[in-house]
């Protein structure tokens, strides 16, 4: 556990190996939406072979504290992040994220004049915290009016805790996990578990409702041309989220083009979380990238 800002506790997760090479930068895991470290265990073990491998739960998730009446915002895990890098890592870092996590990322390496932030990985980067974002996407605009229905709804104590209470049922989490899985048997009772027990702890639906219902934060289209590091994009191609036809999808699809630190890799049969979906596909494209840009 560290204490950050000597108030909230968060929980993290360092590995490493003997073999690691004394040069290569130290990586950093970030999780996405309702995830936790464990969402890593597939990963983990082969990249803590070459690297010394940090993975952190984010304040609201996970076994970090998930303190009551707290607004939640993309900025302030982006904060947790430079602060967790600056306090506990020592050593500019590659920050490797998927959904909410990978635009924390973002957010984090456009606000740290790259000093502390060596390198990106973002797995099917989030438009944003939740899907108020994305305003130029005609799918989101049809949802509008439902969408600020639902925050009215959600701000209801009483109606917030029984539809909550109805998302971490094993059966409903199962089946939205089956809808943005690709790979269905990567959809386990162990990843099922691993959504539904840090739910059931005090705070998680205080963290729900101000994370469904709060600001979106900065845009990744916005932040993407100030980052000058070296970045790389893997894009699972069956994503519902955040498709690769969406605005998100679309900008990043044509980032290469326009910024030279940026490389895309799309993975074909994979959906919105490539490293828990097709972990062995994103060690492949991933391990050669770090080595080759990282010279050792």
């Amino acid at each position: 556990m560290w204490k950050w800002k000597g108030q909230y506790s968060i929980n993290y997760l360092v590995s490493s190996s003997p073999n690691s090479h004394p040069n290569s930068p130290p990586l950093l895991l970030v999780h996405g939406f309702g995830a936790s470290i464990p969402h890593w265990r597939r990963n983990i073990g082969t990249l803590a072979k070459s690297y010394t491998v940090y993975a952190i739960d984010l304040l609201g998730f996970g076994a970090s504290d998930k303190p009551v009446g707290y607004s939640y915002t993309m900025e302030g895990w982006a904060q947790l992040i430079l602060d967790f890098l600056d306090e506990v890592v020592k050593k500019p870092t590659v920050l490797i994220g998927n959904s909410v996590g990978s635009l924390a990322c973002v957010i984090a390496a456009s606000e740290s004049n790259q000093t502390l932030v060596r390198g990106l990985v973002l797995l099917n980067c989030a438009g944003g915290m939740n899907n108020k974002a994305i305003v130029d996407d005609w799918r989101i605009k049809l949802l509008f009016p439902l969408l600020w229905f639902i925050d009215f709804l959600l701000k209801q104590r009483p109606i917030a805790s029984a539809i909550f209470e109805r998302v971490k049922q094993r059966e409903t989490l199962r089946n939205i996990l089956l809808s943005i899985y690709a790979n269905k048997e990567s959809v386990d009772e162990t990843l099922v578990e691993i959504m539904r027990e840090p739910a059931n702890e005090e705070g998680a639906l205080d963290a729900f409702v101000s994370i469904v219902t709060g600001p979106p934060g900065p845009n990744p289209v916005q932040l993407m041309p100030s980052i000058s590091i070296p970045v790389l994009v893997l894009w699972g191609d069956e994503d519902p989220f955040t498709p690769l036809d969406g605005p998100v999808g679309k900008y990043f699809s044509s980032v290469p083009s326009k910024l030279s630190n940026v490389k895309l890799i799309v993975l074909d049969g994979v959906g919105h979380c490539p490293h828990d979906d097709r972990p062995e596909l994103v060690h492949e494209k991933l391990l050669p990238w770090l080595a080759e840009t990282f010279n050792f």
